[in-house]
């Protein structure tokens, strides 16, 4: 049996924050986590859990060190990383001028590969140890992902787009493709080790009627998968949506018609949503996925955290890369608190690091399996040093109470700070 141990300052949740306050979360300053055959097999404070510790076994002690469960990314695209910080435009013209291009190049195997494996090294060196992904057009592309998330062992949920109308010949399918194609993906890689399946249209305009149907199809045909999208993130793509389905109420209202909104449907962005949509997503349990440094980026607007929070949604944090300008967990909690001020609002540290952990968890309803340390747990989790930085470290030393070194951490820190990234309590990522 393969054991592990280790020692050090531990954070995690239980709820969110802003709604159940202090008994939400726990901060052991000196805490022990004791992992066996990847999951979690006890954890609590040093002194509880040390004289249960057989002298054989060695505990890797980091007593200035910051231990967190694994950040979850709940909406990214692999394929972009090439066209990260491309200059200009807002999200049409955006995907014109780069996104199509660089996903055009996903027909080729060997280049999905290559990009593949680049893309995890980038994610777990910044603490994600799962992700919610957005493949390209092509089948090869999903394969190329998750053979290289298998080589990391990482818990991952990803799709192939499924796009028929609005965007160049060379990337689209045709509704009965997209159906088949993907039904031969989840055949082979859902629920396979670690693995998930998200049905994956990009966003209603690319999409016929007759595709969303067969999406939908997917769905009922295997009620476990997910359903990844994009909604409501640009004025101009609504308008959009209004002249391409008139007869629907809202963008939301067109995905609720072909049945795509349930449980396990995550949609990315939802800037701008009225309370009606914020209301359905609520019923059906659905989840958000905030994207603060791509809605920066381009220009898309300001996310409504206060309503998610009202109505009880599932939010999660997305880097959504490559309009996404970091694939940092830290980097993309101060762009979220950045935009809640200027909404008149705020975000606590406690609930970003909230939404970045065990939010996303149930955003993507995978906190049975991940998001905290509770025992029996799949034990993915980072390991964070908060003085990563000279600057870090000078502010540190100023720092008077946890939340004022987590709100620093996250303003000031980046892929720096990310000291050591399990998974199944073996490391991915060890700088030192």
């Amino acid at each position: 049996m393969v054991h592990s141990v280790f020692r050090g300052r531990f954070l995690h949740f239980f709820e969110n924050p802003h709604q159940h306050g202090d008994s939400a979360w726990q901060y052991l300053e000196d805490g022990i986590l004791w992992v066996e055959e990847g999951h979690i097999a006890a954890f609590g404070p040093a002194s509880n859990i040390l004289r249960k510790i057989p002298k054989s076994l060695q505990i890797r002690h980091k007593p200035e060190h910051l231990f967190l469960p694994g950040f979850v990314d709940t909406h990214v695209h692999y394929p972009q990383i090439e066209m990260i910080a491309a200059y200009g435009n807002q999200l049409l013209e955006w995907l014109r001028d780069y996104t199509f291009p660089v996903e055009s190049k996903f027909a080729d195997a060997a280049y999905a590969r290559a990009v593949a494996r680049r893309f995890l090294t980038e994610l777990l060196r910044n603490g994600t140890t799962t992700a919610l992904v957005f493949c390209s057009v092509h089948k090869a592309s999903v394969d190329a992902f998750f053979q290289a998330a298998g080589q990391r062992n990482a818990r991952m949920i990803a799709g192939k787009v499924m796009m028929d109308r609005n965007a160049p010949e060379v990337l689209l399918d045709n509704a009965e493709d997209s159906y088949t194609q993907s039904r031969e993906l989840i055949q082979c890689w859902h629920q396979r080790g670690r693995f998930h399946y998200a049905v994956t249209p990009r966003f209603a305009p690319t999409s016929t009627p007759q595709q969303l149907t067969l999406a939908a199809r997917l769905l009922t045909e295997f009620p476990d998968l997910y359903l990844h999208t994009h909604l409501s993130e640009n004025q101009a793509e609504i308008e959009w949506v209004k002249r391409l389905f008139p007869e629907r109420t809202s963008y939301l209202d067109v995905y609720r018609h072909y049945g795509l909104v349930g449980p396990r449907s995550i949609f990315a962005h939802g800037i701008h949503l009225h309370d009606s949509d914020f209301a359905l997503l609520a019923h059906e349990q659905s989840a958000l996925a905030h994207c603060p440094t791509s809605n920066l980026f381009l220009g898309s607007g300001l996310f409504d955290l206060a309503s998610a929070n009202q109505h009880g949604i599932k939010v999660g944090l997305g880097t959504d890369i490559g309009a996404g300008t970091s694939f940092s967990m830290l980097q993309t909690m101060a762009e979220a608190y950045k935009i809640q001020q200027l909404r008149g609002a705020t975000l606590d540290p406690l609930q970003a690091f909230y939404l970045a952990t065990l939010g996303g968890a149930k955003a993507l309803s995978l906190e049975h399996k991940i998001g905290n340390f509770k025992l029996g747990k799949e034990a993915d989790f980072i390991e964070i040093n908060p003085e990563a930085t000279p600057l870090l470290r000078f502010r540190s030393a100023h720092c008077n109470h946890l939340t004022e070194t987590l709100f620093a951490l996250a303003v000031l820190g980046d892929d720096r700070c990310i000291a050591a990234t399990y998974l199944l309590g073996q490391p991915q990522h060890y700088p030192d």
